[in-house]
């Protein structure tokens, strides 16, 4: 709900636009800090000398309480003012930052992580709810959206640059710093271009559900995470457990609540709970695509980390145009169509995946990242319009909270549950693959990863080492072309639901079934 006597538009005006720049900014950096971090390990660990233990800790320790911080900034937004909590959270940030620069112990880092993590968590929903205000047309706000996106993949692809960059010439904490002036320029821009927007008629926010909104999310992505490093075990099922009782309680308490934390009324939409499950869906074989082919330039085709990267880059520019070009899309074709094509687009990606063997490798891996990267780029751009379009106004902080932490979700089940099929269908191969006479501790290693075999074959004899090496690579080949296959199939399964869903509905555009329940959200 925007502030009372704000004149009724439908049109933005420069000040929205340049508004949408000055957004982009603690998006791009964002993304940045997931990425920059992972260069500057070697030489921290080399200065504070983190237990392994510890080390995993201050690499996951930000996207945890990213993801467990969402909801709670969400709805704090709708309740305090979207900007007031931007800026807020911009301060935090900032100040973070510099403390984790300048941490001289593990356990001063980890703390320093922790808190960017909870300010990183105000900068999306933050962003896209002001989106969702300042944008009120709804082909502006599908661009705007795309923008939106796009700043995510730029930050992406400019982390390890800039990162690798002050590595050459500083010490590891300058990596940190890099946020520091892009949060001082946000304070001080900010209250210039950005309008505030705030529910007037929210009441207190219920700590309670906070407290458990925060420990139901993060025990859901901890297990999730740990069966991603660990595969599956007892701990991670008991923590995806308490994650699942502790986040029940908390919809339960939400239906008693006469202000509720999250309005249960927008997951009646169909329009909201289709496209979070299709976003959700999207993120799910894109975060865990990524790992694979990653891994397949480095330990397969032998290329170096930095090769890799740059050899990666093609599939970021294809989402970068993908979600620039939605808006475009929708203007001619049916939001259904534009999804069901992209969709498709995808699995054709993912299913060419398979065909990269021998000499064209690296080609067939370029061209088909390059083309699902720019299929599901609209398609979580469109998405992300319908989950905020179709909230009330007033409720555009929760639904962009909603939206980000399905995101959450999608990325690390993505990685978790390919991550398991994968390894499975590897050591299942490989446990009949292992050359006679190799060593029991080098053949342990191979069975586990290709990197583990990697490791074992330069300790073996050349000739041995070469056969262990080739049955791995083997091994890893066949898990990859499943696992691709597996990706095709969920992007065709996505595709099907969006025809059957939104076969009515244009981009920006509701049902009136789904506008009586807004109008219903905003009464109750």
């Amino acid at each position: 709900m925007s502030n009372a006597g704000a004149p009724a538009r439908n049109k933005a005006t420069r000040r929205e636009w340049i508004g949408l720049a000055v957004l982009a900014l603690p998006c791009v950096l964002y993304s940045m800090d997931l990425t920059v971090l992972y260069l500057a390990v070697p030489y921290l660990s080399a200065d504070i000398q983190p237990t392994s233990s510890q080390l995993l800790w201050i690499i996951d320790i930000y996207g945890f309480f990213v993801a467990a911080s969402l909801i709670t900034m969400g709805t704090l937004g709708d309740r305090i003012g979207r900007r007031r909590l931007l800026m807020i959270g911009a301060g935090a940030f900032g100040l973070a930052s510099v403390l984790a620069a300048f941490s001289n112990s593990a356990e001063m880092l980890i703390i320093a992580r922790a808190i960017l993590g909870i300010a990183g968590a105000t900068l999306a929903p933050s962003t896209l709810s002001l989106i969702r205000n300042m944008f009120p047309d709804s082909g502006e706000r599908t661009f705007a959206i795309g923008v939106w996106a796009t700043s995510y993949s730029v930050g992406g692809m400019i982390g390890p640059l800039l990162g690798g960059l002050m590595l050459e010439y500083f010490w590891w904490g300058s990596v940190f710093l890099l946020g520091v002036p892009v949060m001082v320029l946000l304070l001080i821009v900010g209250p210039l271009l950005l309008p505030e927007y705030r529910d007037h008629h929210s009441g207190k926010i219920d700590l309670f559900s906070a407290f458990l909104s925060l420990v139901a999310v993060l025990a859901a992505i901890y297990g999730v995470k740990n069966i991603a490093a660990h595969g599956p075990g007892w701990i991670a099922a008991l923590s995806i457990a308490s994650g699942l009782v502790i986040g029940a309680l908390f919809l339960m308490r939400q239906r008693k609540l006469e202000d509720p934390f999250i309005d249960l009324n927008l997951f009646r939409s169909k329009t909201f709970s289709t496209s979070l499950v299709i976003n959700l869906l999207g993120l799910f074989i894109a975060f865990g695509s990524f790992l694979f082919v990653g891994q397949y330039l480095q330990l397969v085709l032998g290329l170096s980390p930095l090769e890799a990267g740059l050899w990666m880059l093609p599939s970021s520019f294809g989402f970068i145009a993908g979600s620039l070009l939605a808006p475009v899309f929708v203007r001619h074709l049916r939001k259904a169509v534009v999804m069901c094509a992209g969709l498709t687009l995808t699995a054709i990606g993912f299913a060419l995946l398979a065909f990269a063997h021998g000499p064209q490798a690296l080609g067939v891996i370029i061209s088909a990242t390059f083309i699902y990267a720019f299929g599901i780029a609209p398609v979580i751009t469109l998405t992300t319009d319908l989950i905020v379009g179709s909230a009330p106004p007033s409720r555009a902080g929760s639904a962009a909270a909603i939206s980000e932490t399905g995101a959450e979700f999608g990325g690390a089940l993505g990685i978790a549950i390919l991550g398991s099929i994968f390894t499975a269908i590897y050591r299942g191969i490989m446990i009949d693959a292992i050359p006679e006479g190799t060593p029991a501790m080098a053949a342990a290693a191979a069975r586990s990863t290709l990197g583990g075999a990697v490791g074992a074959a330069r300790d073996l004899p050349d000739l041995a080492g070469a056969l262990l090496l080739n049955h791995a690579r083997d091994a890893f080949v066949d898990a990859f072309e499943f696992t691709v296959i597996v990706c095709a199939l969920i992007a065709l399964a996505a595709a099907v639901l969006a025809a059957l869903m939104f076969r009515h509905t244009r981009a920006g555009e509701v049902t009136e079934a789904d506008t009586k329940i807004a109008n219903d959200a905003m009464v109750s």
